[in-house]
């Protein structure tokens, strides 16, 4: 596992990537994911999705709980 390093650049905390983890481009999306931090290229953040989708089995919760019964809610 490579690691980064953490530097301030003005009032804000950036980190140095190893070569083998540089992004193209000038903007990444990030998240919060566990306890940890997510960055996605710009371009990929939907292609990204839809390539995971295939990681889950054909009967990927095929059995699952369902309420009895629907709550009643006026309409909006």
């Amino acid at each position: 596992m490579e690691t980064a390093t953490i530097f301030k650049n003005g009032g804000s905390q950036a980190i140095r990537l190893p070569r083998g983890f540089r992004f193209s481009g000038k903007k990444v999306y990030v998240r919060h994911f566990g306890g940890g931090v997510l960055l996605m290229p710009d371009a990929k953040r939907w292609s990204s999705l839809f390539e995971s989708l295939s990681e889950f089995t054909d009967d990927f919760m095929s059995e699952r709980s369902q309420p009895e019964k629907h709550q009643k809610r006026k309409p909006l």
